[in-house]
């Protein structure tokens, strides 16, 4: 099941992030084992960053289950941590033990600084790692503080996608060197590479470092959010000029009045008459009369009204296992279909399963 079967790979458990890129190389067929304190935890039924992947109980503090993980090791193509650094080093599986068991290991290590550097072994959260690198700051309207993006841009974008991005490139060399390596994977170094775009267009002279001012961030009418009648919200991007020339023919603007869309000294005006217009209209009355045309619109939905949507259920887009709903696996793949086995696992739940498919000794 999916492109990955036959992939071994380790999770030394831990949290956010780390569960989640777990969770997609299991739906991608993986065999992915979480390797976690024997401890129960009642949230894990509920989590679905656990499912599709199995679980043992080891205390790494005991060099009884240290020597078991190295034997795990030893027949993994894949181990990934998300702990602080030196502490693998400590518990005595550092990368050099490891690959010196198994040389075409690869050794993925995801951090909020990175591995070295002056703050690498200082506390951190997605809010420090996204200051650190201009994405927080850019994220607002010109009269806000900067807006928390929820945890999405540090710990998932930067931090568990390059995680995994990093493990797939790792494993096609592998495949043809035979030879495995160390991936330092730091949710400082992916939010900075996310803001490529806007290194970009800073450099040629479209955009400015205040918030709230450019065409991205709400400085634009044409690419902004609105409020409608019913206290909801839908969204505008109509960046191309034909797109914007839709929607001023749909909204029936007054096409003198509009026809500056990229004029900045405009933008305020322009943004006040669209939250006048959307205002008149429900978020349904504007779906019924813009959804599906090329004006680039959808309405702003909460989690639970998204699994409701059309377009999401005629793709499946989420799925129910285990009575809890939740996105279902992605990308798509045509020939190897990625899926989930099955839902969270139970710590320890697979201690002897695992023991035996892996081929270590009771």
């Amino acid at each position: 099941m999916g492109p990955l079967e036959g992939i071994r790979i380790i999770e030394i458990g831990g949290i956010g992030p780390g569960p989640f890129a777990g969770m997609m190389l299991a739906d991608m067929g993986a065999d992915v084992i979480i390797v976690e304190r024997p401890i129960q935890n009642p949230m894990h039924s509920k989590d679905c960053n656990r499912r599709g992947k199995r679980s043992i109980t080891l205390d790494l503090k005991d060099q009884k289950d240290v020597q078991t993980l190295l034997k795990l090791v030893s027949k993994a193509d894949v181990l990934f941590e998300g702990l602080r650094p030196g502490v693998m080093e400590r518990l005595g599986v550092s990368p050099e033990t490891c690959m010196e068991i198994n040389p075409k290991l690869i050794y993925a290590r995801m951090t909020g600084w990175g591995q070295n550097g002056p703050l690498t072994h200082a506390a951190g959260h997605d809010i420090n790692y996204i200051s650190l690198t201009g994405a927080l700051h850019a994220i607002g309207s010109k009269k806000s503080k900067p807006i928390i993006p929820l945890n999405l841009i540090g710990d998932y974008g930067g931090g568990s996608m390059l995680l995994v991005i990093g493990i797939l490139a790792a494993l096609i060399e592998s495949s043809q060197s035979g030879k495995g390596q160390v991936i330092d994977a730091a949710m400082t170094d992916g939010s900075a590479l996310m803001m490529s775009l806007f290194h970009t267009l800073h450099a040629m002279g479209l955009w400015s470092t205040k918030r709230g001012v450019n065409m991205l961030d709400s400085g634009a009418h044409f690419y902004n959010t609105y409020a409608t009648k019913d206290q909801k919200y839908i969204s505008i991007g109509a960046i191309e000029p034909q797109f914007y020339n839709l929607l001023i023919d749909m909204l029936e603007l007054d096409t003198t009045e509009f026809g500056s869309q990229l004029d900045p000294n405009q933008w305020v005006h322009l943004t006040a008459k669209l939250e006048y217009i959307f205002k008149q209209k429900t978020q349904k009355e504007w779906c019924d009369l813009l959804e599906g045309s090329d004006v680039c619109f959808a309405p702003v939905l909460d989690f639970i009204e998204a699994q409701s949507h059309p377009h999401n259920i005629a793709r499946n887009t989420y799925v129910d296992i285990d009575g809890v709903t939740q996105p279902a696996p992605a990308p798509r793949f045509e020939r190897t279909p990625s899926g989930i086995r099955h839902g969270s696992v139970k710590a320890g739940e697979h201690n002897n399963q695992i023991r035996q498919d892996w081929g270590i000794s009771l």
